[in-house]
């Protein structure tokens, strides 16, 4: 994968970062009543409000949006890789959760979630993957 590949998928997961952890971290209530948006509630459905859990999620994924960007602005894939595995670490037992949970949720919203949470763990898995010339030793070219 080339590096303005890389970047671009580190957008995407700097981008989502944002978004959900501002929204979390800053005005957790709000977080909790609508998240994702658009009318949906994906979070209120799954228990009563707790504002310290939606705070540290919000500052989880804060931190994951950073290291992304910093990421972008590296000059080899290994930071890439390294901000790959910490969305895929977080990302899979977060889809495993919620994928147990899905009960109380529309079918629409269900899907949703399932799609938005295994598209970030994809999101992460790729930029680990090393491009096709690329191997552990060898550093791409920006």
């Amino acid at each position: 994968m080339s590096m303005f590949a890389r970047r671009i998928l580190l957008g995407v997961t700097a981008a989502i970062g944002v978004y959900v952890g501002l929204w979390a971290a800053v005005w957790p209530t709000g977080f909790y009543d609508a998240f994702p948006g658009f009318g949906r509630i994906w979070v209120a459905v799954d228990g009563p409000f707790n504002e310290h859990l939606i705070r540290d999620v919000g500052a989880l994924y804060l931190g994951l949006a950073v290291a992304s960007i910093a990421a972008a602005f590296a000059r080899d894939a290994a930071a890439a890789r390294v901000v790959g595995v910490a969305w895929t670490v977080f990302g899979l037992p977060h889809l495993l959760y919620h994928v147990t949970k899905l009960g109380g949720m529309a079918t629409v919203d269900a899907i949703g979630n399932v799609v938005s949470l295994g598209g970030n763990l994809a999101l992460g898995i790729l930029l680990m993957l090393p491009g096709p010339r690329e191997t552990i030793d060898e550093k791409e070219d920006v």
